[in-house]
């Protein structure tokens, strides 16, 4: 005490069991931080994998969808798969088992090679110039004006109509007699093919229809992809001074991979199920030389009411869209592990 009778307040933190050192709060603090401790005061809380409410929104939602799913895609692929080890043309029971002797005459059949070569030549014009073509016009398409939107809208019609109606539209202009190309030849001068008639130019005129079809729809998806990199950074690289063809190699086409990866799936699994355009342009002819895989299934499989033969195409084309995904899939990860 002092001379007042005042008890003296000694200086310097408390000692006692109720304090801690400061090294030991730090550690505590770093622990809670981590998420290994639960901050003193506070009762933990079990974390829910979904709340209530989500829980109802699944059950009312997922049994409706999961049943057409089932019933569509599940039980028709079944079915499929069932009938390629039978010879069965769909009317009566399924008892003359074949084992894989549909698969058999399938890879042996003299048409199925130019049907395969026809796809794989869709997924190259996709890939090499459709794609390009529809990236080119993103790039030049990508700002916002009342002009460029109406030459979005132009470019995005073909897309918007419907395959069959496509094909008939440019039976009509390749048509030889009454078509529209043999009238751009006779003012030119020139004397145009019977286009759908001849081996030779049947494949370049349905590449030419597809391209028409569908460089639209990626072209939608990359301008979406343009625009919502930051101009931020495209401003900054212009100000660094940036070429505009710099900027397009080095900034924009990195920035929208996830984009040019969606519309590559896309590009690929869509020729390999080609088929919509193909009916009413050309029916697979001349002698079955445009045939792709599904309309060589439709033509030779269900219109022969030859079903387990139809079954085995159905499968294989199953079996090379998935080793496609899975492969796609595995390419993806490396890149993105390097």
């Amino acid at each position: 005490m002092d001379l007042a009778g005042t008890p003296l307040i000694a200086s310097g933190p408390p000692v006692g069991p109720a304090t801690a050192s400061p090294r030991k709060e730090d550690e505590q603090m770093a622990s809670v931080a981590a998420g290994t401790e639960t901050a003193p005061g506070i009762v933990p809380r079990h974390r829910r994998f979904m709340e209530r409410k989500s829980w109802i929104a699944l059950l009312i939602f997922l049994p409706p969808s999961l049943i057409l799913f089932t019933v569509f895609v599940v039980l028709p692929m079944i079915d499929a798969a069932t009938f390629s080890f039978f010879n069965w043309n769909g009317y009566g029971p399924i008892t003359d088992f074949v084992g894989f002797k549909n698969y058999d005459d399938v890879l042996t059949h003299r048409n199925f090679g130019t049907a395969v070569r026809n796809s794989l030549i869709v997924v190259a014009v996709s890939l090499l110039i459709q794609l390009p073509l529809a990236m080119w016009c993103a790039i030049a398409l990508s700002e916002r004006s009342v002009n460029i939107n109406v030459l979005r809208t132009i470019f995005f019609l073909p897309f918007m109509l419907a395959e069959v109606a496509a094909g008939l539209i440019w039976k009509f202009v390749y048509d030889g007699n009454y078509g529209l190309l043999p009238i751009i030849g006779d003012t030119i001068g020139v004397e145009m093919p019977f286009v759908l008639a001849d081996k030779f130019w049947v494949i370049p005129a349905i590449m030419l229809v597809i391209t028409w079809k569908y460089f639209g729809f990626h072209m939608m998806i990359f301008i979406a992809g343009l625009q919502s990199i930051p101009s931020e950074v495209v401003e900054a690289a212009r100000l660094d001074g940036v070429k505009k063809w710099q900027i397009v190699r080095h900034i924009k086409i990195p920035m929208i991979r996830s984009a040019i990866v969606i519309s590559v799936f896309f590009a690929i699994t869509g020729a390999l199920q080609l088929f919509d355009i193909i009916i009413p342009l050309t029916n697979g002819g001349p002698s079955h030389t445009s045939h792709t895989i599904v309309t060589f299934l439709y033509q030779f499989g269900i219109l022969r009411m030859k079903l387990g033969f139809g079954g085995a195409v159905s499968v294989l084309l199953f079996i090379a869209c998935v080793v496609v995904a899975l492969a796609y899939r595995r390419v993806l990860f490396r890149v993105e592990q390097t």
